[in-house]
């Protein structure tokens, strides 16, 4: 399979990766004591920064989606 995360896409996963898994770890917010959101904030975090590392997100592939030159 071929790149089809640009860099700028790559940066915004990578943090936005970073900020769904510290925010139930380390805060106190009412919505992550509920474990549908907890558990969810951390999948969908992990699930980030493993396209943010790979380069290659499934559904830009099945979108025809590109945000990279090559």
């Amino acid at each position: 399979m071929m790149a089809n995360v640009g860099t700028i896409d790559r940066i915004l996963r990578f943090i936005i990766g970073v900020v769904l898994i510290a925010l139930p770890l380390s805060t106190n917010i009412s919505l992550f004591m509920q474990p549908l959101f907890f558990y969810g904030a951390i999948i969908v975090g992990i699930v980030m920064l493993l396209v943010s590392a790979v380069r290659i997100c499934p559904f830009y592939s099945i979108f025809g989606i590109k945000t990279c030159r090559v």
